[in-house]
C-alpha cells in the first residue's frame, strides 16, 4: 500500500542507500522522535539485493474477469498441498469453476460447489499440514508479544508463528493468506476448495486448517466480491458466482504473459529498519507512535523489478 509521506530532506537525498539505512538504525536506536526515516524512505533507499523475485514454480496466476490474482505457494509449510494445487492447476481443474462464497470480514472461497468436476492426476484429499517442525526453519522474529503464539515473525515473506517449547511452527491467518477448505475430518481437504482471508485476521483458525500460500497481488479484486446472502456468505444462486477463467502455474505461462514481481526479503538490515519504521510510525500525520506491531499488521512490500 502506498503511503503519503513528506519528501526526503536535501541532506537525506544526498546520502547513499547504505548511509540512509545506517542513519535510520542509529536514529531508531537513539529514539530520536522527529528524525527517524519513514518506511517509504527506507524502501526507496533499498538495494536490489534486498528484494527477491517470486519463484515461478511456486506461483499461481488466477485469471478472473476483472484481472489477475497472483498467489505465492508455501511448500516450506505445506509441501503436499502446494504440489497438489499445482497439479490441479496443470490439469485445468479450476478453469470454469467459481468464487462461491464471500463472507464479510472473513473469507472469499472458490472451488466446485457441487463437487462434480473430475480430478485426473491430482488428489481430492490429503493429510492435514497444519504445522511443521521448527527445526531447520529460519524465522525472522518480531520483537513484540503475540496473543496466540510464543513467537511470531516471517519465514521468507510468509507470516508465521512458533512455539520453541514444542519445536513447532505454523503459518498465521493474516489478510491475504490462502488456505485449503475442509470438513470436520482434518484430512478432508486437499486444495480443491481454497479460501483467502479478506477481513480482520482470524487467528483462531491457526493450526486448524492448512494454510498453503498468500496473495501477493490482486487482493483488490477479491476483497470487493459481493457478499453472499446465504449461510457463511455462500451465494444462494449460481448467477451470483464469479467465474474463474483459469488458474496456471507461472512457470507454465509464456514469458511474455508473466507478471514480474519481487518481494522484500525479511532477512536483511533493510527489513529490520522497515519493521521498526512500521512499529513506530514517523510520518507527520502520526502523533503517537505505537511502539508495537502485530504479525498480521506488517504487510510485506512487493513491486515490479526496476528497469535495468
Amino acid at each position: 500500500m502506498s503511503q503519503q509521506t513528506r519528501p526526503a530532506s536535501p541532506t537525506l537525498a544526498k546520502l547513499t542507500a547504505a548511509a540512509i539505512l545506517a542513519a535510520a538504525a542509529q536514529l531508531h536506536a537513539a529514539g530520536a522522535p522527529g528524525a527517524a526515516l519513514t518506511s517509504a524512505q527506507i524502501l526507496a533507499a533499498s538495494s536490489p539485493s534486498d528484494w527477491r523475485l517470486l519463484d515461478l514454480h511456486n506461483t499461481l496466476y488466477m485469471e478472473l474477469p476483472a484481472g489477475r490474482v497472483i498467489i505465492e505457494l508455501a511448500p516450506q509449510f505445506a509441501p503436499h498441498h502446494a504440489a497438489n494445487v499445482e497439479a490441479l492447476a496443470r490439469e485445468g481443474y479450476f478453469d470454469g469453476l467459481w468464487i462461491m462464497r464471500a463472507q464479510d470480514n472473513y473469507v472469499v472461497q472458490w472451488g466446485d460447489p457441487d463437487a462434480k468436476k473430475a480430478i485426473h492426476n491430482a488428489k481430492r484429499t490429503l493429510p492435514a499440514e497444519f504445522e511443521r517442525p521448527l527445526r531447520d526453519l529460519t524465522l525472522t522474529r518480531l520483537p513484540d508479544p503475540d496473543s496466540y503464539a510464543p513467537q511470531t515473525g516471517f519465514v521468507e515473506d510468509f507470516p508465521a508463528a512458533a512455539d520453541p517449547a514444542i519445536g513447532r511452527a505454523w503459518l498465521t491467518h493474516c489478510y491475504g493468506m490462502v488456505g485449503a477448505g475442509r470438513d470436520n475430518d482434518v484430512d478432508s481437504g486437499g486444495g480443491t476448495e481454497l479460501y483467502v482471508v479478506i477481513g480482520q485476521a482470524p487467528r483462531h483458525l491457526d493450526r486448524n486448517i492448512t494454510l498453503l500460500g498468500r496473495v501477493v497481488q490482486g487482493m483488490d479484486l477479491l476483497a470487493v466480491m459481493p457478499r453472499g446472502s446465504g449461510a457463511m456468505g455462500f451465494y444462494e444462486h449460481p448467477a451470483e458466482r464469479t467465474v474463474i477463467k483459469s488458474v496456471r502455474v507461472a512457470a507454465d505461462v509464456p514469458e511474455s504473459e508473466r507478471t514480474q514481481l519481487e518481494v522484500l526479503r525479511t532477512d536483511t538490515p533493510t527489513f529490520a529498519a522497515y519493521l521498526e519504521a512500521r512499529r513506530n510510525r514517523r510520518e507527520e500525520w502520526f502523533k503517537v507512535p505505537a511502539g508495537h506491531i502485530d504479525v498480521c499488521n506488517l504487510a510485506i512490500p512487493s513491486r515490479s523489478p526496476p528497469a535495468k
